[in-house]
């Protein structure tokens, strides 16, 4: 991923932030096979393979957003359901080289644009009508995002071998 280390102040704490919670999401995947990775170990939907791939399209699309608004982030269409899983094609490999290359976009738009920019959110139930969200706090709910996800993935690897990212 991108180096960080010349950038300072709030960008830097963001940035750390977001590569801490992703280190711990990529450690649950480590020496996977793509089986593995696909595999469902809890009642939902929900595999290891399918997480990377969903928070690639959530920072895809917030990607878009920080840099469009509601119009771009909404421009490309997503499959709620087939995002959490890993379909024919798909390899824990690929799923991780698209995740990589999605941060660092993310990267480059945190560092480069200007966190106070905000635009209105899409309309949807789970966003607040009428609310704006700027750059800044786009990535604060990255970090949120990632974080969730990466405390699912431990339970998901633990069900698999038994590893945990901590502890």
């Amino acid at each position: 991923m991108n180096d960080i280390s010349s950038i300072g102040g709030e960008r830097a704490d963001l940035l750390q932030t977001l590569a801490k919670h992703r280190g711990l999401l990529l450690y649950t995947v480590q020496g996977l096979t793509d089986e593995q990775a696909a595999t469902r170990t809890t009642h939902s939907e929900l595999c290891l393979g399918g997480l990377i791939k969903h928070l690639t399209n959530v920072e895809q699309r917030w990607g878009r957003f920080m840099t469009g608004g509601a119009a771009a982030m909404e421009s490309e269409p997503i499959d709620w359901v087939g995002q959490f899983r890993m379909v024919d094609g798909d390899t824990l490999d690929g799923l991780l080289a698209d995740y990589e290359k999605t941060a660092a976009t993310t990267v480059d738009l945190i560092t480069t644009l200007d966190l106070d920019v905000s635009h209105p959110l899409p309309e949807a139930p789970w966003f607040e009508p009428g609310a704006s969200w700027s750059v800044r706090r786009v990535a604060l709910h990255m970090i949120a995002e990632i974080s969730q996800h990466a405390g699912h993935a431990d339970i998901l690897r633990e069900a698999i071998d038994g590893q945990k990212s901590m502890g």
